[in-house]
């Protein structure tokens, strides 16, 4: 399975402004800009983005670990904040706050080993480690 997003930029890293879409067209040519990125603006940027999908991808994990468990997931919310380096330009890492309630079946303890399980199995968690390959075409 390939999953594909699209970005398109135009212009100097200040004053240019560009548009991002997903393949779902969840993000449909999707503002983005210096200001959106590093200051406050209308549009997304790639470190929201990035949070947006660690976010979803260990909430799911969440999910699978407990019915895997044969325990009903309940209600399970997750808050990513990514600490975004100004300086060496870098993201330091990435936070997960969880809130879960309606777990019958599983104690707190336990529920945090599922979680912790979660967040090392997660496919964004693991992604964000991975090789990175580059074609580049250059007309």
């Amino acid at each position: 399975m390939k999953r594909t997003a699209n970005a398109h930029w135009n212009g100097n890293l200040k004053s240019g402004k560009g548009e991002i879409t997903t393949q779902s067209t969840t993000l449909n040519n999707t503002q983005y800009s210096f200001k959106t990125r590093f200051e406050e603006g209308v549009g997304t940027n790639p470190e929201e983005l990035i949070a947006a999908a660690h976010a979803g991808c260990f909430t799911m994990a969440v999910s699978a670990a407990l019915t895997q468990k044969g325990i009903e997931a309940g209600d399970l919310a997750t808050e990513a904040t990514l600490d975004l380096d100004m300086q060496a330009l870098e993201i330091k890492g990435i936070h997960l706050e969880l809130k879960a309630s309606k777990i019958e079946g599983v104690d707190e303890a336990q529920f945090k080993e599922v979680a912790e399980g979660a967040k090392a199995g997660c496919i964004v968690s693991k992604a964000l480690s991975v090789p990175i390959t580059l074609n580049v075409t250059y007309a």
